[in-house]
C-alpha cells in the first residue's frame, strides 16, 4: 500500500472513531442521520456537474419546479399548477405561496427565470424547451410565462429531470453566474440549509433543516415528486473507505452506507440490526439494441445499500402526505 492510501484510510478510521461521542451528546445523535456515501462532495453545485453524490445532496438543499413520481410523470412542486392557453403556445407556472429561500428571501419568479437560463445550458432536455421559447418572463412575483415558438407539451418534465444535472431553482444573483463554474454559495429553498462552517473538504459535509420549508400538502408520493416530508434536524454526509464505513455501520456510528463493496457485505448482513437493500431493479444500466437477434439487452451492476435499524424513524428522503 502506497503511504497515501495508508494515511488516507488511517485518518478515515480516527474519523469514524469520533462519530458516536461527537453526536451522543443529549439528544443530538437521535435527531441525527449519519450517512457514508460513495464517495466525498467535492462539488456542491448541481447545474454544474451530474457527479452521483451532488446530484443526491442537492434534493435535500434544493427545491425544483416540478417532481418526477414513480410513474415517470411530471407533478408540480414548487409550483401551485400551470395554465396552458393559445394552442399550446403560452404556459403561465404559478408559484406555491410561503416559498423562501435558505437566506430569508423569498423565492420570487426573477429567481425562477434565472435559473432556468442557467440550468437549461447543462440539462438537455430544458436546452430543447429554451429552443422552442420565443420569451421567457416573470410576469409579476409568483408568475412565469413561456411563450413559445411551438407546441412543446412535455415543458413540465423538461423542468423536473431527474437526471445528472439537477434543475435547481436558485436565487437570481447567483443563477448570473456561469452554468461551467460553481455558484460561490450553495443556497437553495429544499427542506434542508448546507452548514458551511461545518463542512471539511474530504470528510464530511453537514446539513441542517430549514425550519421555514413548507413541503407540499399533498400528491403523489415518490422519486423526486411529493411532500419532502424531514425527519431528522440534522444530515452528517461522511466520507469513509469501505472498511471504515463497515466497523462505523456494525459499531452503530453510522445508520445508511449507501454503496458497500461485494466484499464486505457478508460482514454487515449477518447483523440483526442491519437491514442490506438491494436495488438491482433500479439499478442504473445501459440500454441497447442487439443487432443479431431481435431483442433488446440490458446491463447494469447491483447496487446495495445498507441501514442500521433506528425504530420509529423514516429516511431523510421519505416523503409522506
Amino acid at each position: 500500500m502506497r503511504r497515501r492510501d495508508l494515511l488516507k484510510t488511517a485518518a478515515a478510521a480516527t474519523l469514524a472513531a469520533g462519530v458516536a461521542p461527537r453526536l451522543g451528546r443529549g439528544g443530538d445523535r437521535a435527531k441525527t442521520l449519519v450517512f457514508v456515501g460513495v464517495a466525498d462532495l467535492s462539488v456542491l453545485d448541481p447545474v454544474v456537474t451530474g457527479f452521483r453524490p451532488t446530484r443526491n445532496a442537492a434534493y435535500l438543499i434544493f427545491d425544483t419546479l416540478y417532481g418526477i413520481d414513480t410513474q415517470w410523470k411530471a407533478q408540480p412542486q414548487m409550483v401551485e399548477g400551470h395554465i396552458v392557453e393559445e394552442d399550446g403556445l403560452t404556459w403561465t407556472l404559478k408559484l406555491r405561496d410561503g416559498l423562501r429561500f435558505h437566506d430569508g428571501e423569498p423565492v420570487l419568479a426573477r429567481d425562477v427565470v434565472a435559473s432556468i437560463r442557467r440550468f437549461a445550458a447543462r440539462v438537455i432536455f430544458a436546452n430543447a424547451l429554451m429552443d422552442a421559447t420565443d420569451e421567457l418572463s416573470a410576469q409579476d412575483d409568483r408568475s412565469v410565462r413561456f411563450r413559445l415558438k411551438r407546441p412543446f407539451p412535455h415543458l413540465p418534465e423538461a423542468l423536473a429531470g431527474p437526471g445528472g444535472n439537477v434543475p435547481a431553482i436558485m436565487p437570481a444573483r447567483l443563477a448570473a453566474e456561469s452554468p461551467f463554474k460553481p455558484v460561490a454559495e450553495i443556497i437553495g429553498s429544499g427542506p434542508y440549509r448546507f452548514l458551511k462552517e461545518e463542512h471539511v473538504s474530504g470528510a464530511r459535509a453537514v446539513f441542517e433543516r430549514f425550519a421555514e420549508y413548507q413541503p407540499r400538502p399533498s400528491g403523489p408520493v415518490g422519486f423526486t415528486a411529493g411532500p419532502k416530508v424531514a425527519h431528522f434536524e440534522r444530515v452528517e454526509w461522511l466520507t469513509l473507505d469501505p472498511f471504515s464505513a463497515s466497523a462505523a455501520l456494525r459499531r452503530g456510528e453510522i445508520d445508511w452506507w449507501e454503496n458497500p463493496s461485494r466484499d464486505l457485505l457478508d460482514q454487515v448482513s449477518g447483523d440483526p440490526n442491519i437491514t442490506v437493500v438491494s436495488h438491482f431493479a433500479t439499478a442504473n444500466g445501459t440500454m441497447y439494441f442487439n443487432q443479431r437477434y431481435p431483442a433488446v439487452r440490458q446491463s447494469g451492476d447491483t447496487a446495495s445499500v445498507a441501514r442500521r435499524g433506528r425504530p420509529g424513524r423514516g429516511d431523510v428522503g421519505d416523503r409522506r402526505q
